[in-house]
């Protein structure tokens, strides 16, 4: 005789709301602003009605979907487990390499949207310091004496360097690698950078 099946324990409601939110975003990336809540219901094994029992309207959930998008937790987290043993180029280019894959996916999401730019409380000049913050500076520190220009320039370099490095229409599909930027931040472009070209 079959022993009977368990009941799958019930999500909570922020739980809930993590996974359709999980569900819509690669429908996103399909079908834009065309993605249905009957495609959304679905992919994530639910009925229609559950969506707006989470969310009140496929706007919200949208935006959900955005937010959760640049949501930087994650990237943060990744960035805390690099190796502080590492050679500096090592943890740059590590570091460089979660942060373009951050843009990328923001940069597709939003194509895949319709969204020119980023909505104006994405712009958040606080969550982006908390950024640069909690993510390169630590990672640097230990080698400030190294460098030519205090931490937080090279913080700003890095950022710029990979935004526009990875941007599909700025580096005319031709991106950046992690090492690439990151060379030419250490080292620039001279074959010997210490002889006047």
């Amino acid at each position: 005789m079959t022993p009977p099946r368990e009941r799958a324990r019930p999500l909570s409601p922020e739980e809930r709301r993590r996974a359709i939110i999980a569900a819509t975003r690669p429908l996103l990336l399909e079908h834009g602003q065309r993605t249905t809540t009957r495609l959304i219901a679905e992919a994530a094994g639910i009925a229609e009605g559950t969506i707006f029992r989470s969310f009140a309207t496929k706007d919200e959930l949208f935006d959900a979907v955005l937010e959760a998008e640049f949501d930087p937790e994650g990237f943060l987290a990744a960035v805390g487990g690099i190796d502080r043993e590492l050679a500096l180029r090592e943890r740059l280019v590590a570091y460089t390499r979660l942060l373009q894959r951050r843009f990328v996916g923001i940069f597709t999401l939003m194509s895949a949207m319709g969204l020119p730019k980023p909505p104006p409380r994405f712009g958040d000049p606080e969550a982006r310091k908390r950024l640069a913050e909690g993510g390169l500076a630590t990672l640097l520190e230990p080698d400030a004496e190294r460098l030519t220009v205090p931490v937080e320039r090279v913080v700003h370099l890095v950022r710029l360097l990979t935004f526009s490095g990875s941007h599909p229409h700025i580096s005319d599909q031709g991106p950046l690698t992690p090492e690439e930027i990151v060379d030419v931040i250490l080292h620039g472009v001279l074959a010997d950078p210490g002889k006047d070209a």
